[in-house]
């Protein structure tokens, strides 16, 4: 029953990124780029941990590839909402 949840959870993100993806198609906005990257970082982590069976969590490495698909969300909602830098020049 866990990997049927965790298998829903996967799809649901892959899904969530291709809507994102699209999203960035039609806007050529990064901060759709980084947010369907982001789903499909998580999505791939889920599957990949899924069927390897690995049990063990509590392991940097999965903290690791959740820091950088949650850090990619921040990152994209930071950069919309800085002022944009010119130069002086």
């Amino acid at each position: 029953m866990p990997d049927l949840v965790t298998g829903m959870i996967a799809m649901a993100s892959l899904i969530i990124g291709l809507f994102f993806l699209r999203f960035w198609r039609n806007t050529k906005d990064r901060f759709f780029l980084y947010f369907a990257l982001s789903f499909g970082i998580e999505g791939v982590h889920r599957i990949v941990t899924t069927l390897t069976y690995d049990e063990h969590e509590e392991s940097p490495l999965h903290y690791l590839v959740r820091l950088l698909a949650y850090g990619l969300i921040l990152w994209a909602i930071l950069e919309k909402n800085l002022p944009l830098r010119r130069d002086k020049s």
